[in-house]
Protein backbone atom coordinates (compact mmCIF):
# COMPACT_ATOMS: atom_id res chain seq x y z
CA UNK A 1 0.00 0.00 0.00
CA UNK A 2 1.43 3.47 -1.11
CA UNK A 3 2.01 5.68 2.42
CA UNK A 4 -0.92 8.32 2.86
CA UNK A 5 -0.56 11.71 3.81
CA UNK A 6 -2.68 14.48 3.40
CA UNK A 7 -1.80 17.31 0.87
CA UNK A 8 -4.01 19.87 2.07
CA UNK A 9 -6.87 19.51 4.32
CA UNK A 10 -9.69 17.37 3.31
CA UNK A 11 -7.64 16.28 0.37
CA UNK A 12 -5.48 12.68 1.18
CA UNK A 13 -2.83 11.44 -1.04
CA UNK A 14 -3.57 7.79 -2.07
CA UNK A 15 -0.19 7.19 -3.50
CA UNK A 16 1.54 8.24 -6.85
CA UNK A 17 0.14 7.98 -10.13
CA UNK A 18 3.31 9.71 -12.43
CA UNK A 19 6.30 11.21 -12.04
CA UNK A 20 8.24 13.77 -14.11
CA UNK A 21 10.08 16.00 -14.56
CA UNK A 22 7.27 18.44 -14.40
CA UNK A 23 6.33 17.21 -11.19
CA UNK A 24 4.27 14.10 -10.30
CA UNK A 25 0.52 13.12 -10.42
CA UNK A 26 -1.03 11.36 -7.19
CA UNK A 27 -4.29 9.71 -7.33
CA UNK A 28 -6.18 11.71 -4.39
CA UNK A 29 -8.96 11.41 -2.38
CA UNK A 30 -11.27 14.30 -0.88
CA UNK A 31 -13.36 13.46 2.34
CA UNK A 32 -16.16 10.82 1.43
CA UNK A 33 -15.59 8.61 -1.88
CA UNK A 34 -14.88 11.54 -4.39
CA UNK A 35 -11.31 10.00 -6.10
CA UNK A 36 -9.43 12.84 -8.04
CA UNK A 37 -5.96 13.25 -9.47
CA UNK A 38 -3.54 15.88 -8.28
CA UNK A 39 -0.59 17.60 -9.83
CA UNK A 40 2.17 18.19 -7.67
CA UNK A 41 4.58 20.68 -9.50
CA UNK A 42 8.28 20.84 -8.00
CA UNK A 43 8.92 24.21 -7.54
CA UNK A 44 8.23 25.17 -4.34
CA UNK A 45 6.52 28.24 -3.10
CA UNK A 46 7.95 29.80 0.21
CA UNK A 47 5.51 32.70 0.51
CA UNK A 48 2.08 32.90 -0.53
CA UNK A 49 2.44 36.37 -1.51
CA UNK A 50 3.06 38.63 -4.28
CA UNK A 51 6.42 39.11 -3.14
CA UNK A 52 7.20 35.63 -4.51
CA UNK A 53 7.58 35.24 -8.03
CA UNK A 54 6.56 31.78 -8.31
CA UNK A 55 3.35 32.20 -6.20
CA UNK A 56 2.51 35.25 -8.38
CA UNK A 57 3.43 33.33 -12.12
CA UNK A 58 1.46 30.50 -10.42
CA UNK A 59 -1.98 31.99 -9.28
CA UNK A 60 -1.70 34.11 -12.59
CA UNK A 61 -1.50 30.39 -14.64
CA UNK A 62 -4.21 28.43 -12.33
CA UNK A 63 -6.77 31.90 -12.90
CA UNK A 64 -6.40 31.25 -16.58
CA UNK A 65 -6.64 27.21 -16.06
CA UNK A 66 -10.24 27.78 -14.25
CA UNK A 67 -11.43 29.47 -17.34
CA UNK A 68 -10.94 26.21 -19.14
CA UNK A 69 -14.38 24.70 -16.87
CA UNK A 70 -15.92 28.00 -16.89
CA UNK A 71 -17.49 26.26 -20.05
CA UNK A 72 -17.40 22.48 -19.87
CA UNK A 73 -15.70 20.42 -22.70
CA UNK A 74 -16.20 16.83 -23.10
CA UNK A 75 -13.02 16.55 -23.79
CA UNK A 76 -10.83 18.39 -21.17
CA UNK A 77 -10.23 16.88 -17.59
CA UNK A 78 -12.07 19.17 -15.27
CA UNK A 79 -10.03 21.50 -13.09
CA UNK A 80 -11.19 20.96 -9.00
CA UNK A 81 -9.13 23.35 -7.51
CA UNK A 82 -5.33 24.18 -6.66
CA UNK A 83 -3.43 25.18 -3.51
CA UNK A 84 0.16 24.74 -1.67
CA UNK A 85 0.67 21.61 0.06
CA UNK A 86 1.14 21.40 3.93
CA UNK A 87 4.28 19.66 3.67
CA UNK A 88 7.43 21.28 1.23
CA UNK A 89 4.99 24.29 0.50
CA UNK A 90 4.54 22.70 -3.27
CA UNK A 91 2.03 23.97 -5.77
CA UNK A 92 -0.68 21.53 -6.90
CA UNK A 93 -3.33 21.80 -8.79
CA UNK A 94 -6.18 19.10 -8.41
CA UNK A 95 -8.43 17.56 -11.08
CA UNK A 96 -10.89 14.91 -11.94
CA UNK A 97 -9.86 11.71 -12.24
CA UNK A 98 -10.17 9.71 -15.51
CA UNK A 99 -10.77 6.18 -15.41
CA UNK A 100 -9.17 4.36 -18.61
CA UNK A 101 -5.96 4.14 -20.54
CA UNK A 102 -4.41 6.84 -21.92
CA UNK A 103 -2.77 6.50 -25.79
CA UNK A 104 0.81 5.28 -24.63
CA UNK A 105 -0.91 2.20 -22.77
CA UNK A 106 -3.00 1.33 -25.96
CA UNK A 107 0.11 1.35 -28.07
CA UNK A 108 1.71 -1.38 -26.35
CA UNK A 109 0.54 -5.11 -25.81
CA UNK A 110 -2.54 -6.58 -25.81
CA UNK A 111 -3.02 -3.76 -27.65
CA UNK A 112 -2.28 -3.25 -31.50
CA UNK A 113 0.70 -1.09 -32.35
CA UNK A 114 -1.13 1.55 -34.56
CA UNK A 115 -4.63 3.03 -34.47
CA UNK A 116 -7.23 2.09 -37.00
CA UNK A 117 -8.08 4.55 -39.78
CA UNK A 118 -11.46 5.07 -37.91
CA UNK A 119 -10.11 5.54 -34.31
CA UNK A 120 -7.67 7.75 -35.49
CA UNK A 121 -9.87 10.39 -37.13
CA UNK A 122 -11.79 10.18 -34.09
CA UNK A 123 -8.98 11.28 -31.80
CA UNK A 124 -7.95 13.71 -34.24
CA UNK A 125 -11.15 15.23 -33.68
CA UNK A 126 -11.35 15.10 -30.03
CA UNK A 127 -7.85 16.49 -29.46
CA UNK A 128 -8.37 19.14 -32.06
CA UNK A 129 -11.61 20.19 -29.94
CA UNK A 130 -9.90 19.77 -26.78
CA UNK A 131 -7.21 22.43 -28.19
CA UNK A 132 -9.56 24.84 -29.72
CA UNK A 133 -11.58 24.55 -26.10
CA UNK A 134 -8.49 25.41 -24.11
CA UNK A 135 -6.94 28.12 -26.76
CA UNK A 136 -10.31 30.42 -26.91
CA UNK A 137 -9.27 31.00 -23.00
CA UNK A 138 -5.84 31.64 -24.28
CA UNK A 139 -4.83 28.57 -21.99
CA UNK A 140 -1.41 26.48 -24.01
CA UNK A 141 -0.91 23.52 -22.88
CA UNK A 142 2.83 23.13 -23.24
CA UNK A 143 2.74 19.22 -22.38
CA UNK A 144 0.98 17.42 -24.94
CA UNK A 145 2.09 13.64 -25.25
CA UNK A 146 0.69 10.73 -25.57
CA UNK A 147 0.78 9.72 -22.02
CA UNK A 148 -1.57 13.03 -21.61
CA UNK A 149 -4.39 11.43 -23.35
CA UNK A 150 -6.56 9.35 -21.84
CA UNK A 151 -9.68 7.21 -23.12
CA UNK A 152 -12.63 7.55 -20.43
CA UNK A 153 -13.96 3.88 -20.35
CA UNK A 154 -17.40 5.36 -19.22
CA UNK A 155 -17.97 7.80 -21.97
CA UNK A 156 -15.63 6.51 -24.53
CA UNK A 157 -14.21 10.19 -25.40
CA UNK A 158 -10.46 10.59 -25.49
CA UNK A 159 -9.43 13.80 -22.95
CA UNK A 160 -6.85 15.88 -22.57
CA UNK A 161 -5.19 15.91 -18.77
CA UNK A 162 -2.56 17.35 -17.05
CA UNK A 163 -2.20 21.09 -17.60
CA UNK A 164 0.99 21.68 -14.95
CA UNK A 165 3.60 22.90 -17.30
CA UNK A 166 0.81 25.35 -18.07
CA UNK A 167 0.95 26.95 -15.13
CA UNK A 168 4.99 27.59 -14.76
CA UNK A 169 7.08 30.32 -15.78
CA UNK A 170 9.37 30.68 -19.52
CA UNK A 171 12.17 29.84 -17.02
CA UNK A 172 10.60 26.95 -15.08
CA UNK A 173 9.43 25.58 -18.35
CA UNK A 174 12.82 25.57 -19.92
CA UNK A 175 14.55 23.92 -17.12
CA UNK A 176 12.07 21.51 -17.02
CA UNK A 177 11.84 20.49 -20.48
CA UNK A 178 15.70 20.54 -20.91
CA UNK A 179 15.76 17.74 -18.22
CA UNK A 180 13.10 15.88 -17.93
CA UNK A 181 10.56 16.75 -20.75
CA UNK A 182 9.22 14.31 -23.28
CA UNK A 183 11.97 15.41 -26.21
CA UNK A 184 9.72 13.41 -28.71
CA UNK A 185 6.84 15.39 -28.28
CA UNK A 186 8.37 18.99 -27.96
CA UNK A 187 8.36 21.72 -31.32
CA UNK A 188 11.42 23.28 -32.29
CA UNK A 189 10.73 26.37 -30.31
CA UNK A 190 10.43 25.09 -27.06
CA UNK A 191 14.51 24.62 -27.12
CA UNK A 192 14.40 27.78 -26.35
CA UNK A 193 11.68 27.63 -24.22
CA UNK A 194 8.86 29.06 -25.92
CA UNK A 195 5.20 27.80 -25.66
CA UNK A 196 3.19 29.44 -28.63
CA UNK A 197 -0.45 28.33 -29.79
CA UNK A 198 1.38 26.64 -32.49
CA UNK A 199 3.28 24.72 -29.72
CA UNK A 200 0.65 22.63 -28.87
CA UNK A 201 -0.32 21.92 -32.69
CA UNK A 202 2.93 20.53 -32.99
CA UNK A 203 2.86 18.23 -30.54
CA UNK A 204 -0.54 17.53 -31.67
CA UNK A 205 0.84 15.96 -35.30
CA UNK A 206 3.62 14.42 -32.96
CA UNK A 207 1.02 12.52 -31.40
CA UNK A 208 -1.19 11.43 -34.90
CA UNK A 209 2.15 10.32 -37.12
CA UNK A 210 2.78 8.02 -33.42
CA UNK A 211 -0.81 6.86 -33.95
CA UNK A 212 -1.10 6.15 -37.75
CA UNK A 213 2.72 5.38 -38.12
CA UNK A 214 3.78 3.08 -34.52
CA UNK A 215 5.95 5.46 -33.72
CA UNK A 216 7.04 8.64 -33.49
CA UNK A 217 8.69 10.37 -36.00
CA UNK A 218 12.38 10.91 -33.89
CA UNK A 219 12.27 8.28 -31.32
CA UNK A 220 14.28 8.14 -28.23
CA UNK A 221 17.18 5.60 -28.15
CA UNK A 222 17.56 5.79 -24.41
CA UNK A 223 17.69 8.99 -21.84
CA UNK A 224 20.89 10.16 -22.30
CA UNK A 225 21.59 13.97 -23.01
CA UNK A 226 23.16 13.30 -26.04
CA UNK A 227 20.39 11.36 -27.41
CA UNK A 228 17.89 14.20 -26.51
CA UNK A 229 20.18 16.35 -28.17
CA UNK A 230 20.23 14.22 -30.71
CA UNK A 231 16.25 14.46 -31.14
CA UNK A 232 15.73 18.51 -30.79
CA UNK A 233 18.07 18.57 -33.40
CA UNK A 234 16.32 16.07 -35.56
CA UNK A 235 12.96 17.99 -34.34
CA UNK A 236 14.64 21.64 -36.17
CA UNK A 237 16.56 20.29 -38.75
CA UNK A 238 15.83 16.78 -40.32
CA UNK A 239 13.16 15.47 -42.69
CA UNK A 240 10.22 13.75 -41.74
CA UNK A 241 10.24 9.76 -42.50
CA UNK A 242 7.64 8.22 -44.69
CA UNK A 243 4.27 7.31 -42.30
CA UNK A 244 2.50 5.02 -44.87
CA UNK A 245 6.04 3.03 -44.93
CA UNK A 246 6.12 2.75 -41.11
CA UNK A 247 2.56 2.12 -41.13
CA UNK A 248 2.98 -1.16 -43.47
CA UNK A 249 5.93 -1.63 -41.26
CA UNK A 250 4.01 -1.55 -38.15
CA UNK A 251 1.06 -3.54 -39.51
CA UNK A 252 -0.23 -5.96 -36.72
CA UNK A 253 0.26 -9.21 -38.02
CA UNK A 254 -2.79 -11.18 -37.22
CA UNK A 255 -5.09 -8.53 -39.43
CA UNK A 256 -6.48 -10.19 -42.17
CA UNK A 257 -5.23 -9.20 -45.64
CA UNK A 258 -8.27 -7.09 -47.03
CA UNK A 259 -8.21 -5.18 -43.63
CA UNK A 260 -4.63 -4.85 -43.85
CA UNK A 261 -5.01 -3.22 -47.89
CA UNK A 262 -7.42 -1.26 -46.40
CA UNK A 263 -6.30 0.16 -43.19
CA UNK A 264 -3.20 1.31 -45.64
CA UNK A 265 -5.91 3.67 -47.54
CA UNK A 266 -5.39 6.40 -45.14
CA UNK A 267 -7.17 10.12 -46.67
CA UNK A 268 -4.94 12.24 -48.42
CA UNK A 269 -6.50 15.09 -46.38
CA UNK A 270 -5.66 13.68 -42.84
CA UNK A 271 -1.72 12.81 -44.05
CA UNK A 272 -1.79 17.23 -45.40
CA UNK A 273 -3.05 17.94 -41.86
CA UNK A 274 -0.40 15.90 -40.02
CA UNK A 275 2.07 17.29 -42.14
CA UNK A 276 1.28 20.64 -41.72
CA UNK A 277 1.62 20.28 -38.03
CA UNK A 278 4.58 19.19 -38.04
CA UNK A 279 5.86 22.10 -40.02
CA UNK A 280 9.62 23.53 -38.55
CA UNK A 281 8.65 26.70 -39.05
CA UNK A 282 5.06 27.73 -36.26
CA UNK A 283 3.95 30.11 -38.59
CA UNK A 284 3.40 27.26 -41.54
CA UNK A 285 1.39 25.50 -39.20
CA UNK A 286 -2.23 25.94 -37.98
CA UNK A 287 -2.43 29.06 -36.31
CA UNK A 288 -4.68 27.62 -33.20
CA UNK A 289 -6.57 25.20 -32.34
CA UNK A 290 -9.50 26.46 -33.50
CA UNK A 291 -8.61 26.62 -36.98
CA UNK A 292 -7.14 23.22 -36.38
CA UNK A 293 -10.58 22.08 -35.75
CA UNK A 294 -12.52 23.48 -38.10
CA UNK A 295 -9.79 21.94 -40.66
CA UNK A 296 -10.65 18.70 -39.59
CA UNK A 297 -14.51 19.12 -39.23
CA UNK A 298 -14.80 20.55 -42.60
CA UNK A 299 -12.78 17.44 -44.23
CA UNK A 300 -14.72 15.29 -42.09
CA UNK A 301 -18.42 16.68 -42.95
CA UNK A 302 -16.88 16.59 -46.86
CA UNK A 303 -15.45 13.35 -46.95
CA UNK A 304 -18.71 12.17 -45.07
CA UNK A 305 -20.95 13.85 -47.43
CA UNK A 306 -18.27 12.66 -50.39
CA UNK A 307 -18.51 8.92 -49.46
CA UNK A 308 -22.70 9.23 -48.79
CA UNK A 309 -22.71 10.54 -52.65
CA UNK A 310 -19.96 7.71 -53.91
CA UNK A 311 -22.23 5.23 -51.70
CA UNK A 312 -25.08 5.98 -53.89
CA UNK A 313 -22.92 5.91 -57.13
CA UNK A 314 -21.26 2.17 -55.85
CA UNK A 315 -25.10 0.93 -55.05
CA UNK A 316 -26.16 1.76 -58.82
CA UNK A 317 -22.34 0.66 -59.89
CA UNK A 318 -22.65 -2.43 -57.85
CA UNK A 319 -26.10 -3.28 -59.42
CA UNK A 320 -25.17 -2.79 -62.92
CA UNK A 321 -21.73 -4.86 -62.69
CA UNK A 322 -24.33 -7.67 -60.54
CA UNK A 323 -26.22 -8.29 -63.03
CA UNK A 324 -23.36 -8.29 -65.54
CA UNK A 325 -21.62 -10.78 -63.27
CA UNK A 326 -24.96 -13.00 -63.08
CA UNK A 327 -25.21 -12.64 -67.13
CA UNK A 328 -21.86 -13.85 -67.25
CA UNK A 329 -22.22 -16.94 -64.50
CA UNK A 330 -24.88 -18.07 -66.70
CA UNK A 331 -22.84 -17.98 -69.66
CA UNK A 332 -19.96 -19.67 -68.28
CA UNK A 333 -22.23 -22.68 -66.89
CA UNK A 334 -23.33 -23.66 -70.05
CA UNK A 335 -19.87 -23.40 -71.14
CA UNK A 336 -19.08 -25.93 -68.31
CA UNK A 337 -21.92 -28.04 -69.24
CA UNK A 338 -20.48 -28.35 -72.82
CA UNK A 339 -17.15 -28.60 -71.87
CA UNK A 340 -18.23 -31.21 -69.27
CA UNK A 341 -20.12 -33.23 -72.47
CA UNK A 342 -16.99 -32.63 -74.69
CA UNK A 343 -14.92 -34.26 -72.14
CA UNK A 344 -16.77 -37.03 -71.56
CA UNK A 345 -16.94 -37.97 -75.59
CA UNK A 346 -13.14 -37.68 -75.46
CA UNK A 347 -12.97 -39.58 -72.50
CA UNK A 348 -15.56 -42.29 -74.25
CA UNK A 349 -13.61 -42.13 -77.57
CA UNK A 350 -10.05 -42.54 -75.17
CA UNK A 351 -10.94 -45.91 -73.87
CA UNK A 352 -12.42 -47.15 -77.00
CA UNK A 353 -8.69 -46.24 -78.26
CA UNK A 354 -7.17 -47.49 -75.22
CA UNK A 355 -9.30 -50.72 -75.45
CA UNK A 356 -8.22 -51.50 -79.11
CA UNK A 357 -4.98 -50.86 -79.03
CA UNK A 358 -5.17 -53.17 -75.42
CA UNK A 359 -7.08 -55.53 -76.88
CA UNK A 360 -5.32 -55.94 -80.70
CA UNK A 361 -2.31 -55.29 -80.05
CA UNK A 362 -0.33 -55.63 -83.39
CA UNK A 363 3.65 -54.91 -83.59
CA UNK A 364 4.83 -52.22 -86.49
CA UNK A 365 6.54 -55.10 -89.10
CA UNK A 366 3.47 -57.47 -89.03
CA UNK A 367 1.26 -54.18 -89.66
CA UNK A 368 3.32 -53.57 -92.70
CA UNK A 369 3.11 -56.74 -93.59
CA UNK A 370 -0.67 -56.86 -93.44
CA UNK A 371 -0.77 -53.99 -95.74
CA UNK A 372 1.00 -55.20 -97.94
CA UNK A 373 -0.97 -58.29 -97.99
CA UNK A 374 -3.89 -55.94 -98.53
CA UNK A 375 -3.01 -54.05 -101.37
CA UNK A 376 -1.82 -56.90 -103.11
CA UNK A 377 -5.35 -58.92 -102.69
CA UNK A 378 -6.73 -55.62 -104.30
CA UNK A 379 -3.96 -55.91 -106.96
CA UNK A 380 -5.15 -60.02 -107.61
CA UNK A 381 -8.53 -59.16 -107.96
CA UNK A 382 -8.22 -56.36 -110.56
CA UNK A 383 -6.47 -58.44 -112.90
CA UNK A 384 -8.97 -61.35 -111.98
CA UNK A 385 -11.69 -58.81 -113.40
CA UNK A 386 -9.29 -57.71 -116.17
CA UNK A 387 -8.70 -61.03 -117.40
CA UNK A 388 -12.44 -62.42 -117.12
CA UNK A 389 -13.10 -59.57 -119.24
CA UNK A 390 -10.52 -60.36 -121.78
CA UNK A 391 -11.49 -64.45 -121.93
CA UNK A 392 -15.42 -64.02 -122.03
CA UNK A 393 -15.06 -65.78 -125.29
CA UNK A 394 -12.85 -68.86 -124.54
CA UNK A 395 -15.70 -69.32 -121.52
CA UNK A 396 -18.46 -69.74 -124.31
CA UNK A 397 -16.16 -72.31 -125.81
CA UNK A 398 -15.75 -74.08 -122.86
CA UNK A 399 -19.52 -74.12 -122.25
CA UNK A 400 -20.01 -75.04 -125.71
CA UNK A 401 -17.73 -78.28 -124.91
CA UNK A 402 -19.79 -78.72 -122.13
CA UNK A 403 -23.13 -79.13 -123.77
CA UNK A 404 -21.36 -81.59 -126.45
CA UNK A 405 -20.51 -84.15 -123.68
CA UNK A 406 -23.58 -84.18 -122.17
CA UNK A 407 -25.16 -84.65 -126.02
CA UNK A 408 -22.73 -87.82 -126.47
CA UNK A 409 -23.49 -89.20 -122.74
CA UNK A 410 -27.35 -89.20 -123.54
CA UNK A 411 -26.66 -90.84 -126.91
CA UNK A 412 -24.50 -93.53 -125.17
CA UNK A 413 -27.56 -93.98 -122.52
CA UNK A 414 -29.87 -94.51 -125.38
CA UNK A 415 -27.91 -97.24 -127.13
CA UNK A 416 -27.18 -99.09 -124.26
CA UNK A 417 -30.90 -99.30 -123.44
CA UNK A 418 -31.63 -100.37 -126.92
CA UNK A 419 -28.94 -103.07 -127.08
CA UNK A 420 -30.96 -104.41 -123.70
CA UNK A 421 -33.86 -104.40 -125.56
CA UNK A 422 -32.54 -106.37 -128.73
CA UNK A 423 -30.82 -108.92 -126.51
CA UNK A 424 -34.53 -109.47 -124.56
CA UNK A 425 -36.11 -109.87 -128.10
CA UNK A 426 -33.51 -112.50 -129.15
CA UNK A 427 -33.96 -114.41 -125.73
CA UNK A 428 -37.32 -114.40 -126.66
CA UNK A 429 -37.20 -115.60 -129.96
CA UNK A 430 -34.87 -118.52 -128.90
CA UNK A 431 -37.40 -119.45 -126.13
CA UNK A 432 -39.80 -119.67 -128.61
CA UNK A 433 -38.11 -121.54 -131.61
CA UNK A 434 -36.92 -124.17 -128.91
CA UNK A 435 -40.60 -124.47 -127.74
CA UNK A 436 -41.90 -125.11 -131.35
CA UNK A 437 -39.09 -127.39 -131.59
CA UNK A 438 -39.83 -129.57 -129.14
CA UNK A 439 -43.77 -129.48 -130.18
CA UNK A 440 -42.65 -130.75 -133.75
CA UNK A 441 -40.22 -133.32 -133.24
CA UNK A 442 -40.30 -137.32 -132.59
CA UNK A 443 -39.50 -138.40 -129.00
CA UNK A 444 -35.82 -138.77 -129.76
CA UNK A 445 -32.93 -138.80 -126.69
CA UNK A 446 -32.59 -136.06 -124.64
CA UNK A 447 -30.54 -133.37 -125.62
CA UNK A 448 -28.48 -131.77 -123.71
CA UNK A 449 -29.10 -128.51 -123.67
CA UNK A 450 -26.25 -125.99 -122.11
CA UNK A 451 -26.43 -122.45 -121.95
CA UNK A 452 -22.87 -120.39 -122.25
CA UNK A 453 -22.55 -116.78 -121.31
CA UNK A 454 -21.56 -114.35 -123.86
CA UNK A 455 -19.69 -111.26 -122.40
CA UNK A 456 -21.62 -108.76 -123.24
CA UNK A 457 -20.11 -106.26 -125.71
CA UNK A 458 -17.88 -103.69 -123.70
CA UNK A 459 -17.65 -101.15 -126.42
CA UNK A 460 -21.34 -99.87 -125.22
CA UNK A 461 -20.43 -99.21 -121.64
CA UNK A 462 -17.66 -96.14 -122.88
CA UNK A 463 -19.37 -93.13 -123.12
CA UNK A 464 -19.04 -90.59 -120.61
CA UNK A 465 -19.31 -92.92 -117.55
CA UNK A 466 -23.24 -92.93 -117.50
CA UNK A 467 -23.98 -95.83 -119.59
CA UNK A 468 -20.96 -98.31 -117.97
CA UNK A 469 -22.71 -101.60 -116.94
CA UNK A 470 -21.30 -104.17 -114.73
CA UNK A 471 -20.08 -106.53 -117.72
CA UNK A 472 -23.19 -108.03 -118.43
CA UNK A 473 -23.30 -111.59 -119.83
CA UNK A 474 -26.14 -112.42 -122.53
CA UNK A 475 -26.65 -115.97 -122.54
CA UNK A 476 -26.40 -118.14 -125.63
CA UNK A 477 -27.88 -121.43 -126.32
CA UNK A 478 -25.90 -125.05 -127.41
CA UNK A 479 -28.24 -127.86 -128.74
CA UNK A 480 -25.77 -130.78 -128.22
CA UNK A 481 -27.17 -134.57 -129.33
CA UNK A 482 -26.64 -137.26 -127.20
CA UNK A 483 -26.67 -141.21 -128.11
CA UNK A 484 -28.72 -143.01 -126.55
Amino acid sequence: MPRVFTITEGLENMGAMRTGGQGSVYKGKRIGEIVTAVKILPTPIYAENNEDQNFRNFQSEVAKLKKVNEEPSPHVVTILSSGITDSGSLPFIEMEYIEGPDLEELLKPPHDPIFTIKEAIKLADQLACALAHCHRVEVRHGDIKSNNVKLNVHSGNYMLLDFGLSVMSDEQRRTSLRHAGAIEFMAPEQNDGKMLYQTDIYSYGIILFELLAGTVPFPLTDNSEISRNEVMISHMDAQLPDLLKLRLKNMPEQWPQEQRISEMQVPQWLLNIVYKCLEKDPEKRFVNGTELHEAIANRTVAAHQASSVNAVIIESENERLQTILNAKDEHLTKLKETLAKKEAELLSFKNQADFARKAVPVARPVFLVLLLLMLSLVVFAGFTLLRDKRSGHQTSALLDTTMDSTAIADSIAKADSLAKVDSAMRADSIRKAEALARASEPKTPIREISAQSEPANEDHGKGNGKAKGKGKKNKLFEVRFVKP
